[in-house]
This record gives structure tokens, sequence and C-alpha cells, in this order.
């Protein structure tokens, strides 16, 4: 007769095995994201158009370039029902789920059903390049 583990070593190994696979360590860089990292460049200065932006989907970022030299980057996920935004254009960033509008400059709504900002990101810009911050 074959003798099978107690359900309760099942359990209690299963439930181990658990625990250790979330131990990590905390904004251990190793693990898979699909955030950018700290420092990585995102574009060139010149891949951003005035008065638009360019959306970096992979890194979840939108960096718009308002007017001439100066740089914003906001979250590319709509506050309204967390689509990600499909375009920049005419001075918005654009949400095609529902319509919603954002302004480039500050990441405000400019056009509902959205009712709060995009949130803004931090960014370096230096010597031609932008990173995230």
């Amino acid at each position: 007769m074959t003798q099978h583990p107690a359900r309760r070593t099942v359990l209690l190994a299963a439930g181990t095995a658990a625990l250790t696979a979330g131990c990590s360590k905390y904004g251990d860089e190793d693990s898979d994201s699909s955030t950018a990292s700290s420092g990585q460049e995102l574009a060139k200065t010149a891949d951003i158009p005035v008065g638009g932006g360019k959306i970096f989907a992979d890194e979840k970022i939108v960096v718009t370039q308002p007017k001439e030299g100066e740089f914003k980057a906001f979250s590319n996920i709509c506050t309204h029902a967390q689509c990600p935004v499909a375009s920049v254009s005419d001075g918005t960033i654009n949400c095609t789920c529902h319509g919603s509008k954002f302004n480039i400059t500050d990441g405000s709504v400019a056009h509902v059903p959205a009712t709060r900002p995009l949130p803004e990101k931090k960014i370096t810009v230096q010597g031609g390049s932008i990173r995230l911050a």
C-alpha cells in the first residue's frame, strides 16, 4: 500500500513555498517590472516635438515639451478608466477610450470624463538626453 502525506503536511509545504517565493529584497532592480528603472534614457530632446509629446508605453510614461526647452512627464494611464493614453496633439494628451484629454503643461484635465490630472513623473534633462529621475 502506498502511503500519501497527510493533508496538513502538504498544506504546510505549499504555504512555506509560497511564503519563501514572495520574499525578495524590496526595490530589487532584478525583478521583472513594466516600469522603467531610474536613470534609464527615454529619449533625446530632439525626439519630443515642441507643443506635443511622445508616449512610452513600456515605461508607462508620456513626455511632453510644452514650449521650447521645457520638458514634462506624466503617467500614461488615464485617471478616468485606467486606459493607456493614445496620442499627444494640439496641446493635449488624449485618451481614446472615453475622450478624456489632459494639458501637456501640467497634466490637468482639459476635457472630461476624467476629473483628476495625470500624475506627474520625475525626469532629468541633461545634454540632449531625457532620463527617468
